[in-house]
């Protein structure tokens, strides 16, 4: 396992983050029985194997089941003894947490509404990462910045990340902290994978133009990347994708990423996911990957990506079978860069 600086402080996380989202799921979480249903003796086992493997940096939410994933959580961790400091726990804020109209969003009111609660669920004193869950459209952005600010002076969270945000709008955002003396965003939670690399168009050059550090949600794409769907696969009517399309997925150029996966990991010995998560953990910008199980058999599966090295020759096929079809402006500013970088000298005749 390695481990690498969350943005630019000086806190280390393991390159794959244990996901929670897939812990509770009970009937009274409404849809999210979907995901996932592990139970706390399931969560246990999960979070023991991830942590024995060297797994310290844990991501969860305050919308997963309803608030049921930040309990399961939190007993977990004491059930199994785990010292605080020795786990980085991240948390989100933002999502619908009850039928009020102030029970949603990133206002001041509700940020502080919703640590307090995160915090009494896992049973913690602090909140090592805590991130914007989404884009609020009303709040303004100051507002957000100006409570998480509050929240890491008074101790109760560490560092504060954002998910799902634009790039002009997380670059307003580090302006904005930059210019009052606010803690700033030192990470973003995003979605990428091998089959959905549209981030890179705007959201990567800024991740490395501001060191932010970059958390994958969904590496699998809801598990259209597993190897369980596509040309040559069962489809299985009973799992996740089957029951809940998303993310988004341009599926004719995923069952093409597939197809090449597969090849590589039939010949590797290795299933398709451990392919698709180990090209992830293979991309400059990536901080952590973050990887959920519904049981330790499929974590241990996961896990295995983090010691798997993909030859250039692999990387290489990857790379043209997911490249991204040229888009304006991206395709002018190459065509004008390209005077732009150094020359080899000329020496005159």
């Amino acid at each position: 396992m390695k481990y690498n600086q969350l943005g630019r402080t000086g806190l280390f996380v393991s390159e794959l983050c244990l996901g929670t989202m897939t812990f509770g799921g009970n009937e009274d979480a409404g849809w999210w029985s979907v995901i996932g249903k592990v139970a706390q003796e399931g969560v246990d086992a999960i979070l023991a194997r991830a942590l024995a493997a060297g797994i310290n940096f844990i991501d969860t939410a305050d919308v997963y089941s309803m608030g049921g994933a930040e309990r399961l959580l939190g007993q977990a961790l004491k059930n199994l003894g785990v010292k605080r400091s020795d786990v980085v726990i991240a948390t989100k804020v933002y999502g619908e947490v009850g039928p009020g109209p102030n029970d949603r969003g990133a206002s001041r009111g509700h940020i502080m509404d919703g640590v307090q609660r995160s915090l009494e669920r896992m049973r913690i004193d602090h909140i090592d990462l805590y991130q914007i869950h989404g884009h609020d459209t009303v709040t303004p952005i100051e507002e957000t910045l100006r409570a998480l600010d509050d929240l890491t002076r008074q101790g109760l969270v560490r560092y504060v990340g954002v998910s799902n945000w634009a790039a002009w709008r997380i670059a307003k955002a580090l302006g904005i902290s930059e210019r009052r003396g606010f803690a700033r965003f030192e990470t973003l939670q995003a979605y990428y994978t091998i089959a959905g690399r549209d981030l890179e168009r705007e959201l990567v050059p800024l991740i490395e133009e501001e060191s932010l550090g970059l958390m994958v949600w969904s590496p699998l794409a809801g598990g259209l990347l597993s190897g369980k769907f596509g040309p040559g696969a069962p489809n299985p009517a009973d799992s996740r994708r089957a029951n809940f399309d998303f993310p988004l997925v341009d599926k004719e150029r995923a069952w093409q990423c597939v197809a090449v996966m597969r090849e590589i990991g039939d010949a590797r010995g290795v299933s398709v996911a451990r392919v698709a998560l180990a090209w992830l953990l293979h991309q400059k910008a990536v901080m952590s990957v973050i990887i959920g199980a519904k049981t330790v058999e499929q974590l241990d599966d996961n896990l295995a990506a983090a010691g798997f090295d993909l030859s250039e020759g692999e990387l290489a096929r990857l790379a043209e079978v997911s490249a991204l079809p040229p888009e304006y402006p991206g395709w002018m500013f190459a065509r004008q860069s390209r005077a732009r970088i150094p020359q080899p000298f000329t020496k005159p005749a």
